[in-house]
């Protein structure tokens, strides 16, 4: 009978005790860090509410002949008919198989065409390192232009131009480099 008493005590007492265990937690804990902050919330969002923008935005397409583009950037913000990125690289890769990257600074987007500035290097597949320090290029089609003055480094030598533009031949698949404008060319065989 004895050990009956012992467990009818105990069934009170040890929920009475962890109770109070609890409660000198809760009232004895220290205060909250008020100056603590999450690691990677370092965003004025003051800011980001009057400028809205994108962080590492990604655009992946296909134009009306068949050319695959993707462009990506570091950040970009809307804008009026447009919008403008910066530190952008376009892949563009036509069906032929020619390959061309991209980098520039800063970018914009308008009336279906994305216009690279800042200095812009353009490398293809085939060998050719342009530089110009604007390029346009089309969102419905395969074209790439400068219009300001070209730099270029090909398998056979250096080029400078006025103006440069990569697209395909008139009646052919084949994409076509052709650079126009006072042209001049130092041959290294």
């Amino acid at each position: 009978m004895n050990r009956t008493r012992v467990v009818r005590w105990l069934r009170v007492l040890l929920p009475l005790a962890a109770l109070a265990m609890l409660s000198t937690l809760f009232l004895f804990s220290r205060g909250g860090d008020s100056e603590s902050q999450i690691p990677y919330a370092d965003v004025d969002a003051e800011a980001m509410a009057r400028d809205p923008r994108l962080v590492s935005p990604e655009y992946a397409g296909v134009t009306d002949d068949g050319a695959q583009l993707t462009l990506r950037a570091t950040e970009a913000a809307p804008g009026q008919g447009g919008g403008s990125a910066r530190d952008l690289r376009l892949d563009w890769q036509r069906p032929d198989g020619l390959r061309a990257d991209l980098t520039a600074p800063r970018a914009g987007l308008a009336g279906g065409a994305i216009r690279l500035e800042g200095g812009v290097r353009m490398t293809t597949s085939s060998g050719w390192i342009v530089e110009a320090q604007s390029v346009e290029t089309a969102t419905d089609r395969s074209r790439i232009a400068a219009q300001d003055g070209v730099q270029a480094d090909a398998p056979f030598g250096s080029l400078s131009a006025d103006r440069m533009e990569l697209a395909p031949g008139g009646g052919t698949d084949a994409s076509i480099l052709n650079f126009s404008g006072d042209v001049r060319l130092i041959y290294q065989p």
